[in-house]
């Protein structure tokens, strides 16, 4: 299934908004590995390089992260550490 992006925007932009939105509602759970790379830009009907520019900036943000040789997971909240 292909989305309308605004192609206005950053597409990067909006398929990281889909995905934080996709986490929010439960699609993809806390812990979850997210979809692939290819398997998302297809979806999207985008270059790899504009979902790996979307997952860069999920995982700057820290709702992503990603682990050598196993995929991108939604990353658990942090606990605040007391000092």
């Amino acid at each position: 299934m292909k989305h309308e992006l605004d192609r206005t925007r950053p597409i990067w932009r909006q398929i990281a908004e889909i995905i934080t939105d996709r986490i929010a509602n439960g699609t993809y759970p806390l812990g979850s590995r997210v979809p692939p790379v290819v398997e998302l830009s297809a979806e999207f009907g985008v270059a790899t390089s504009t979902v790996q520019k979307a997952f860069l900036h999920l995982k700057q943000e820290g709702i992503l992260r990603g682990e050598v040789g196993l995929g991108t997971f939604v990353s658990a909240p942090q606990a605040p550490t007391d000092h």
